[in-house]
């Protein structure tokens, strides 16, 4: 079990490690986008979209390796002080009722839309900008497998601590 979950792992570590790589070309090409058109005067909605495309990017296909290195939102008013087996306990609950449904059921939901815009590959936002909704569109689906392979992963953890092997 421990393998899987480590082989798990290593798509979103893979992941993470390739779009951390999308916040500095979003710095570089905003700092370029006020550069061209405060000094030279020249805008592009294309250039301003990218922008747009690469933040997507980055927060949707990253929300895995968020999770992967326990870096995601958490209220622990009480997490914080219980015992690791509660709080394997818990993460188990949250991984199988909350995160996996929710995210397969996003999955479900948002698939036909996304194989609409891919198979008529939608075009720009607005006019003059990049021709590519398509590609925001599946970046959702790419987003739930992601989460749902890390769930997988940390819930595997979370069986062996549970069934008191170390992790």
């Amino acid at each position: 079990m421990q393998r899987l979950a480590d082989a798990l792992d290593q798509v979103n570590q893979w992941t993470g490690m390739t779009v951390r790589w999308f916040a500095l070309l979003m710095v570089l090409l905003q700092f370029a986008v006020v550069l061209l058109r405060y000094v030279f005067g020249f805008s592009s909605i294309a250039l301003n979209e990218s922008v747009l495309y690469l933040h997507s990017g980055l927060f949707m296909l990253g929300a895995g390796y968020t999770l992967l290195v326990d870096r995601h939102v958490r209220v622990d008013i009480f997490y914080a002080a219980a015992h690791e087996t509660t709080k394997a306990r818990i993460d188990a609950f949250g991984y199988v009722v909350l995160a996996i449904p929710s995210m397969a059921t996003l999955l479900y939901w948002s698939w036909p839309s996304v194989v609409n815009s891919v198979s008529m590959l939608e075009g720009a936002i607005s006019v003059g900008g990049i021709p590519a909704v398509w590609l925001l569109k599946s970046l959702i689906p790419a987003f739930c497998i992601l989460l749902i392979i890390q769930s997988v992963a940390c819930l595997l953890r979370q069986i062996i601590i549970l069934r008191g092997r170390t992790a």
